[in-house]
C-alpha cells in the first residue's frame, strides 16, 4: 500500500476551475475532475499554519488550546502510528516555518525529510545581498520583506523556485520507491502562499506587461480607501500567476502518476491548509478577519484505488479527518482518540453531508470561534472589548520565530493532565490576541441561501440553537473554562 499527498499551502477554492473559476489558467488542477473524488463540503479547522499542521499529525482540533507553535510532548503524531506499522514516511517541503521556533517538532515526526530553503522571510541568504526592492507602498515591509528580497537573489528563474525543487525532490522519491511497497509520501509546497514572487512568464498570463512594482504582498487587515480596485484586481492577479506555477508543478506530478498507473494502487490526496482573503468582505489576510468561506472552505481532491472516480462528494470533511484515513487506508487500528473520522470509510457508504459529521468548528486563537452544520455557520465573537480571556495549554514554550516572553511564564499555572494533553500535566499561560473579534461581534450566515455571506442574519431563535451546538462541542473536546468565559457562553457550563 502506498499514498501520496500533495499539499499546497494558501490555495483558494475559488480560484480553481475545479469550483468554478474561468480566468485563472490552471489545467492540470482541472484534470483533477476526472482522475480523482472532488469534495465540495471539506473544511479547515485550526488556523493557521501550524496549527491546521497539528491537525494533520493528532487529528484533532487545537485552535482553543494553544496559539501558534510546536507539536507538544503530548501529541500523537500519526506517521509516527504508521512508522511503528511498517509504513515509511517521507516529507519533501519548502515551508520554512517547519524549521523555526514554533515549529521544528513535526518534520521529525517523518522516517525522513527533505527541505528546501527560500519561501517568504526565511532567515536564509544574508540581508546585505539583496540586489532589489518593491517600492509599491501597499506592499509589507519590515524584517521578513527585506530578508525577502535577499532570497530572491537565488531564486531568478523557475529551475531555482523552491517549490519546483520541492516537487522534482518528491518525484525522485517515486523513482526510488516505486517498487516498493507500504510507504507515504508528503510533498508539501508553500506556493501559493504570500508574497506572491513568481517570475515573469507566469505574470504575462494574466498582464500583457507586467509592471515592475506591484502589489504582491499584502498587510492583513481591513481594506481602506488607500487600496483601490485596480490595486486589488493586480493583486488577484499576481496570486492567479503563482497559481499557475503550481498548476504546472501539479502537471509535473500528474504525469508521473498517469506514467507509473499510480492511480490503481496508490491513495492520493491534493490539499490545502487554508484559503486566504483578497479584498472579498474588506479584508486582506487570512487569520485577523472572521473565517469567511474563502479562508476556511477549502478545494480537496482523494483518489483511492477502490472508489470511483470523477465524482464529488458532499459529506461534510475537516483536515482533523486526514490522520484516521491515513490509518484506515493502511488497515492499522485506530486506537488514538480522534476528533476526525476517516474520509475512505464513509465514502464506501455512499454518505450523505453528515455521513461523518453533524457539526464542524473552526477558528483561530484568540479569534472568532465558529460552528458550521451544514447549512448555518455562527461565528462567536468575545464579548469582551479586550478580547480576552485567552490561555493555552502547553508544554513547549515556542511561538513563531521566538520564545514565549518571561513575563507571561512567571505567571504559569501547572495543571493536571486532560484530554487535550492526553492526561499529560500541562502547563497554562495566559496570553494576549493582536485579533479584535469584539468589534466586528457575533456573526450569523445561512449558506443555502447566501453562499457569498453578504447577508448576516438577525435570528435569535437560530442562533441560540447554533450557540447550544458550540457548547456542546466545546464541552466534549474540554475547551478551556477562559474560552467560555470569552465567548460569553460560562453560563452554560
Amino acid at each position: 500500500m502506498r499514498a501520496v499527498m500533495v499539499m499546497f499551502d494558501t490555495l483558494t477554492r475559488d480560484f480553481l476551475p475545479n469550483y468554478g473559476n474561468d480566468w485563472v489558467k490552471a489545467p492540470n488542477f482541472d484534470k483533477l475532475r476526472e482522475k480523482t473524488i472532488t469534495f465540495d463540503n471539506f473544511y479547515g479547522g485550526s488556523m493557521p499554519c501550524m496549527p491546521a499542521r497539528r491537525e494533520l499529525h493528532t487529528g484533532r482540533y487545537n485552535f482553543m488550546h494553544r496559539m501558534w507553535g510546536q507539536l507538544e510532548p503530548f501529541d500523537h503524531s500519526v506517521f509516527e502510528v504508521l512508522q511503528k506499522n511498517g509504513v515509511y514516511c517521507h516529507l519533501v517541503t519548502d515551508h520554512s516555518h517547519y524549521f523555526e521556533d514554533g515549529g521544528a517538532t513535526y518534520h521529525n515526526r517523518y522516517s525522513t525529510w527533505e527541505g528546501f530553503r527560500g519561501q517568504e522571510g526565511d532567515r536564509w541568504v544574508p540581508r546585505k545581498n539583496r540586489q532589489e526592492e518593491n517600492t509599491n507602498p501597499l506592499n509589507k515591509t519590515g524584517i521578513s520583506a527585506e530578508q525577502h528580497y535577499a532570497n530572491r537573489t537565488r531564486q531568478r528563474n523557475v529551475e531555482e523556485m523552491s517549490s519546483v525543487k520541492t516537487v522534482e525532490a518528491g518525484i525522485e522519491f517515486l523513482k526510488t520507491y516505486q517498487e516498493e511497497d507500504n510507504w507515504f509520501l508528503q510533498i508539501e509546497c508553500f506556493d501559493p502562499h504570500e508574497p506572491f514572487y513568481v517570475p515573469d512568464e507566469f505574470r504575462k498570463l494574466y498582464e500583457n506587461n507586467p509592471g515592475k512594482n506591484p502589489f504582491f504582498w499584502p498587510r492583513y487587515g481591513r481594506t481602506d480607501d488607500s487600496i483601490s480596485a485596480e490595486a486589488l484586481l493586480e493583486l488577484r492577479n499576481e496570486y492567479a500567476a503563482l497559481i499557475s506555477l503550481c498548476d504546472q508543478n501539479l502537471g509535473k506530478l500528474l504525469q508521473f502518476f498517469d506514467q507509473q498507473n499510480m492511480w490503481e494502487d496508490t491513495l492520493i490526496i491534493i490539499n490545502t491548509d487554508h484559503g486566504f482573503l483578497l479584498g472579498e468582505h474588506n479584508w486582506l489576510g487570512k487569520n485577523i478577519a472572521p473565517m469567511y468561506e474563502e479562508i476556511i472552505h477549502l478545494p480537496f481532491f482523494l483518489s483511492h484505488p477502490d472508489l470511483e472516480k470523477g465524482k464529488r462528494s458532499t459529506m461534510l470533511s475537516q483536515t482533523i479527518d486526514l490522520p484516521a484515513t491515513l490509518l484506515d487506508f493502511f488497515e492499522i487500528d485506530n486506537q488514538l482518540d480522534m476528533d476526525g473520522k476517516s474520509i475512505i470509510g464513509a465514502l464506501k457508504k455512499e454518505p450523505s453531508v453528515h455521513e461523518n459529521h453533524r457539526e464542524i468548528i473552526f477558528g483561530t486563537n484568540g479569534g472568532h470561534v465558529n460552528i458550521f452544520d451544514g447549512r448555518y455557520v455562527y461565528m462567536r465573537a468575545s464579548v469582551h472589548p479586550s478580547n480576552g480571556p485567552v490561555t493555552i495549554q502547553t508544554l513547549n514554550f515556542a511561538q513563531m520565530r521566538g520564545f514565549i516572553k518571561k513575563e507571561i511564564l512567571d505567571q504559569m499555572r501547572l495543571k493536571e493532565g486532560n484530554r487535550f494533553t492526553n492526561q499529560y500535566p500541562y502547563a497554562e499561560l495566559e496570553v494576549s490576541t493582536f485579533i479584535d473579534s469584539y468589534s466586528t461581534g457575533h456573526l450569523l450566515f445561512d449558506l443555502e441561501k447566501d453562499k457569498a455571506q453578504e447577508e448576516p442574519l438577525d435570528n435569535p431563535e437560530i442562533e441560540e440553537k447554533m450557540i447550544q451546538k458550540l457548547f456542546e462541542v466545546m464541552k466534549k473536546i474540554e475547551a478551556p473554562k477562559s474560552e467560555f468565559v470569552r465567548l460569553g457562553l460560562e453560563n452554560y457550563l
